[in-house]
């Protein structure tokens, strides 16, 4: 009990410094979201052509994609963001601290999109390649018309998920002076000396920001299911 008694609750949270914050806050509002779809996109990219060559029976292009993926999992997104804006201006490599972010969130995240759309591609039966192949599909037509619009209802989820991740992980690309928005709320913090008012704030803007793209996910999902049962 003596606990809870010794807390000073008053200091928890200060609604006015949080208010007045807000404004400075939600200035890194549209660096976060920058980051985070641009990240995304090249991790799509990315993603989608690591799973093709996972599933490939060519040796060459199977284990650099194992190889690959396997380096970006296990190694923390926080090192590969040094490595990539503290670490290349060494060798005469010079990333902006924006540039360096979106490189390490969408190769980072691309290993894991990899694996999903790896996953999703498996699942969808192996006679629809077949029944392709013998209307005369070329391996790409029959992937872009047929496996394709299939396993994306699949990744959809998942891929949601990776979405949700880079968003909340861009708040590791203040320590290489990204101004996202938890780099403003570090700001707030250290000139108001109240930093639990301050992180309190800013994880509550990043809730209503996933609740949104949850939101478009569930829609998506919908969508894709009403067009599958017609």
């Amino acid at each position: 009990m003596d606990f809870f008694t010794d807390i000073k609750w008053e200091k928890l949270f200060n609604t006015e410094r949080a208010i007045e914050s807000i404004p400075f806050i939600l200035e890194g509002l549209p660096m976060t979201i920058a980051v985070s779809f641009a990240g995304m996109a090249m991790g799509l990219m990315i993603g989608f052509f690591l799973a093709l060559a996972r599933r490939s029976d060519k040796i060459i292009f199977r284990w650099p994609a194992r190889l690959y993926i396997s380096f970006m999992r296990g190694t923390p997104i926080l090192v590969f963001l040094f490595i990539l804006y503290y670490g290349l201006p060494i060798v005469g490599w010079n990333l902006d601290a924006y540039t360096a972010a979106v490189f390490g969130f969408g190769l980072n995240s691309a290993a894991y999109i990899a694996e999903i759309n790896r996953s999703a591609l498996n699942s969808v039966s192996r006679g629809q390649w077949e029944s392709a192949h013998a209307l005369g599909f070329t391996y790409w037509k029959t992937l872009r018309l047929i496996i394709v619009p299939q396993a994306a209802r699949i990744a959809l989820p998942p891929l949601t998920n990776v979405f949700l991740d880079i968003v909340k992980a861009t708040s590791l690309a203040a320590v290489i002076t990204v101004p996202e928005m938890f780099q403003k709320a570090q700001i707030v913090a250290g000139r108001t000396m109240d930093s639990m008012t301050v992180y309190i704030l800013v994880a509550l803007i990043y809730w209503p920001l996933c609740i949104v793209i949850a939101t478009f996910q569930e829609w998506l999902e919908r969508k894709y299911d009403y067009y599958a049962k017609k």
